[in-house]
C-alpha cells in the first residue's frame, strides 16, 4: 500500500508542478489603447436569476467601449421570476445600448447551449462573449479583448479569468479555494501547450470558428459543459488559435452557491461531463485528482485502524498539501486575494472528503440546475 500511494503521490505532484510552471510562462497581458475596435455580440443565457441580473445590468452600463461596436443578447430560458421584467426595465432605461431579449428555444438535452446557439445565429457581430447572469463585469472588459484580439490576429478563441466575490462564510471560501485551483490549472494548461479547462463565465471565440466546429453537435445531449467541450472542438481543429487572456482588467467576479446543496449540485454536473472529454489530458488530470484525494481518504481510513503510521500519512499529506499551495498561491496572487490563504489549512481537511463525494455521487444521482433536474 505504501509503494501504491508514493506512485500516486509522485505522479500527483509531478501533474501539479507541470502546471505551476505552466501559470509562470503565461505572461501577463496589458491592453493597450487602439483606434480600431472589434464588434462583439455578448451572450448572457439567463434562468430566475432576479437577485443577480441588476447587479450583472449596472457592471454592463459601465463598460466604457464605443457602444455602436457591441450589443448584449439575453436569452430567457423560461424564468419564472420576475428576471425578464428586470431586463425589460433595462432595456427601455438604456436606450443607447442595444440590448435584445430572446426567448430560448428548447432543441436539445442542454438549455444552455440552446441558448447560446440561438444567440449566435441572431448575433450581428463576429466575436462572441458569453457570460452568466451572476456575474459582475469589470468596466476594461471589452476593451482588454479588443486589445488581445488586436495583438494576436490569429486567435479565433480565448480563454478569461473569473474568480468569485468573497465573503467571510465558510462555504464561500472553501469554493474559493476551489476556483483559484482551477484557475490556476486553467493557465498552466495553457502555459504547457496543453489548454484543457475554460469557463463561460468569461469566453469569447469567433461566430466562424463556432460553425467551423459544427458548434455543440455530439455534446447537446449533455446538460452543461457549453465552454469545455467547444474549447476542446476549437484547439483540436485549430490548435494554434487558442489563447489565455491574462488580465487582471477583464476579470470577471462571480457569485459562490449559495448553500451546500447547490454546491454539491453544481460540482456533480461539472463531475458528469467528464466523462465525454475527448482530451486525454483532461481525463488523465481528472483521474489523478481523485486519485489523490481519494487516497487520502482511505489513508486516514487505514491509519486510524493501524494498518498505517501516522509518519508515512503526515509525510503524503504534507506534500500534497505543498504543492497544491504553490498553484493556489499563484492564482491568488494573480487576483489580488491572497488574504483568504490563511484558511488554507482548514479547507485542505476538508477538500478530499467533498471532492470524492462527488466524484462517487456523479456516477449513481441527478442534479438540480436552474431548478430543472438532470441525469448525471
Amino acid at each position: 500500500m505504501i509503494i501504491f500511494s508514493f506512485i500516486i503521490l509522485i505522479l500527483y505532484t509531478g501533474l501539479i508542478g507541470s502546471l505551476c510552471y505552466g501559470f509562470t510562462r503565461v505572461k501577463p497581458f496589458k491592453a493597450e489603447v487602439s483606434s480600431s475596435f472589434t464588434g462583439f455580440t455578448i451572450i448572457i443565457p439567463f434562468r430566475n436569476e432576479a437577485e443577480h441580473l441588476p447587479e450583472l445590468l449596472h457592471s454592463i452600463s459601465k463598460l466604457n467601449y464605443p457602444k455602436n461596436r457591441f450589443e448584449i443578447l439575453l436569452i430567457n430560458d423560461g424564468s419564472e421570476d420576475v428576471s425578464e421584467t428586470i431586463v425589460t426595465e433595462f432595456i427601455n432605461t438604456q436606450p443607447e445600448l442595444h440590448v435584445s431579449l430572446l426567448q430560448n428555444k428548447r432543441v436539445s438535452q442542454s438549455p444552455k447551449k440552446d441558448a447560446i446557439s440561438l444567440a449566435i445565429s441572431k448575433s450581428k457581430y463576429d466575436w462572441m462573449i458569453t457570460t452568466d447572469a451572476d456575474c459582475v463585469l469589470p468596466k476594461t472588459w471589452l476593451n482588454t479583448y479588443n486589445s488581445f484580439i488586436q495583438q494576436h490576429k490569429s486567435c479565433l478563441f480565448i480563454v478569461a479569468p473569473i474568480t468569485y466575490l468573497t465573503t467571510p462564510k465558510f462555504l464561500n471560501i472553501f469554493q474559493w479555494f476551489d476556483v483559484m485551483s482551477l484557475q490556476g490549472a486553467t493557465l498552466g494548461g495553457f502555459g504547457i501547450n496543453i489548454p484543457f479547462l475554460c469557463n463561460g463565465a468569461n469566453l469569447a471565440y469567433t461566430k466562424e470558428a463556432f460553425y467551423n466546429v459544427n458548434g455543440f453537435a455530439e455534446n447537446d445531449t449533455i446538460a452543461s459543459g457549453d465552454d469545455i467541450f467547444l474549447l476542446e472542438k476549437i484547439s483540436h481543429q485549430f490548435p494554434e488559435s487558442v489563447r489565455y487572456l491574462k488580465s487582471k482588467e477583464a476579470v470577471i467576479y462571480t457569485h459562490a452557491q449559495p448553500t451546500i446543496s447547490d454546491l454539491i449540485s453544481q460540482r456533480i454536473r461539472w463531475a458528469s461531463k467528464t466523462k465525454a472529454y475527448k482530451n486525454n489530458f483532461s481525463k488523465i488530470t481528472g483521474l489523478l485528482v481523485l486519485s489523490m484525494n481519494a487516497l487520502l481518504v482511505c489513508l486516514f481510513i487505514f491509519m486510524c485502524f493501524g494498518s498505517m503510521s501516522l509518519g508515512h500519512y503526515c509525510c503524503i499529506l504534507l506534500i500534497k498539501w505543498s504543492i497544491d499551495y504553490v498553484l493556489i498561491y499563484q492564482s491568488a496572487a494573480f487576483f489580488n486575494q491572497k488574504k483568504e490563504l490563511k484558511w488554507y489549512g482548514l479547507v485542505a481537511i476538508v477538500y478530499p472528503i467533498f471532492c470524492t463525494y462527488v466524484a462517487v455521487a456523479s456516477f449513481f444521482t441527478s442534479y438540480t440546475w436552474k431548478d430543472r433536474v438532470f441525469k448525471s
